[in-house]
């Protein structure tokens, strides 16, 4: 088992996904089933979906209007919303805002699907 590690998510390298732009933590990690992310949306993302992936949102910060559309179907969200977003949901964020995600199992960008 590997000791504790403490993560600055500013350091990490943003990486473009269907959301924004991610920072990803833990990826590496054996002894962790999941990865977490910080990741800023600044427009509408694209909706997509995964099929192995359960994600957990947590928003941060986030404009008035802010919305999360699940299946299709508009949520609105504001600071400190969580949103549990099984496999298989359709799923994309609406506006701007930044959100933590915790994703399980460990993020694969083999697993994001569009129709």
């Amino acid at each position: 088992m590997l000791g504790p590690e403490v993560v600055d998510l500013t350091e990490l390298p943003g990486v473009e996904c269907p959301c924004g732009v991610a920072r990803r933590a833990f990826a590496e990690r054996e002894d962790f089933p999941g990865t977490v992310h910080w990741t800023q949306i600044q427009c509408d993302a694209k909706t997509h979906y995964h099929r192995e992936h359960t994600e957990v949102y947590v928003v941060l910060e986030c404009g008035e209007d802010a919305a999360i559309e699940l299946n299709g179907r508009l949520h609105p969200v504001r600071p400190m919303t969580s949103v549990l977003i099984p496999p298989g949901t359709r799923h994309r964020a609406v506006g701007e805002m930044n959100v933590m995600i915790v994703c399980l199992p460990k993020f694969d960008p083999q697993d994001e699907h569009f129709d």
